[in-house]
């Protein structure tokens, strides 16, 4: 498997985390800490859960959120309950 899912510059969103974001753009599944605080744009957090091939990698994600996924999915605590509650339904997708 190639380690990089997404690439952006000399960064990447390491393929194991591919998943958990599907997940939650698809079926409003929430993701683990790291991947929430990404998505609610809490980047101070996101740094305090992040290991360390994540850690590295933090603007992918960021240039990810912001170039490849509706804009109404990420961005602030609010946007991401929004989603979730809007995804739940569509479990068939």
């Amino acid at each position: 498997m190639n380690e990089k899912g997404y690439e952006f510059h000399e960064f990447y969103i390491p393929a194991r985390m591919m998943d958990g974001i599907e997940m939650y753009l698809k079926y409003g599944i929430e993701p683990g800490s790291f991947l929430t605080a990404i998505i609610q744009n809490n980047l101070s957090l996101a740094v305090q859960c992040a290991d360390s091939e994540n850690l590295r990698n933090i603007p992918a994600y960021v240039a990810y959120f912001y170039n490849e996924v509706p804009l109404g999915c990420w961005g602030s605590p609010t946007k991401m309950e929004d989603w979730i509650k809007s995804r739940r339904g569509n479990k068939n997708e």
